[in-house]
């Protein structure tokens, strides 16, 4: 596995030096790097996050896909639900981006699903670093109270307009914090967003809000 010292292109990574694999891709122009955080039992390859990079490239984004946990940390079903844990593994990716000559001057942002999303919003709070933050199907309640009421960058959480009770957990979540944020809901999408289309929305969604605060140069 490389370092991915090559600037552009897709490039398989280790991040910080903890074997955690991941793939790094910057489109020419790139105006911020996404960094990606999966939800439990599911990384780097999660057909449904790989998706969403692919329409963020499009868009002008770099993304990050890594998986959190080393395999043998897998093992161990509690390191996937552990927030703190992973948490702290997107702090050191976002350290690792700081420091890639691909990516260094890029803002970072977040993209989290379903328990990620709990980890992205605790890996942010107190961090003014971070651009913006979407959530995709996410569990914001996962990242505690007193964290979302330190998050500063700007948050859209996404969710199914069937998966009933994550709309209310996200709502729940949306009245603790202090930051611009909003709550889309895209009609007919269930919990994975399976349904013909809504994946698709939730790009042009992330998208859109990603563009808001990592504008292109001169916009």
């Amino acid at each position: 596995m490389s370092e991915g010292h090559a600037i552009l292109g897709r490039h398989e990574v280790w991040v910080s030096g903890l074997g955690l694999d991941a793939i790094l891709e910057v489109p020419p122009g790139a105006r911020g790097i996404v960094i990606f955080a999966h939800g439990s039992g599911s990384g780097r390859l999660s057909p449904r996050n790989t998706h969403v990079a692919r329409g963020l490239r499009d868009a002008g984004f770099a993304t990050l896909l890594l998986d959190l946990l080393t395999l043998e940390e897998e093992r161990d079903r509690r390191n996937v639900f552990d927030i703190a844990l992973l948490a702290a593994r997107l702090r050191l990716a976002r350290d690792w981006c700081r420091e890639h000559p691909a990516t260094a001057r890029l803002r970072p942002a977040y993209f989290g699903a379903s328990t990620g999303a709990g980890a992205a919003l605790r890996a942010a709070a107190g961090d003014a670093e971070i651009a913006a933050i979407v959530s995709r199907g996410g569990r914001p309640d996962l990242a505690g109270p007193a964290a979302l009421a330190h998050v500063a960058a700007p948050t859209l959480l996404i969710v199914g307009g069937r998966d009933d009770l994550v709309i209310d957990l996200n709502r729940d979540a949306l009245a603790a914090m202090r930051c611009p944020r909003e709550l889309a809901i895209v009609p007919g999408a269930g919990h994975l967003f399976e349904e013909p289309g809504t994946l698709d929305r939730v790009v042009a969604l992330a998208a859109a809000w990603f563009g808001l605060y990592m504008p292109r140069a001169g916009a």
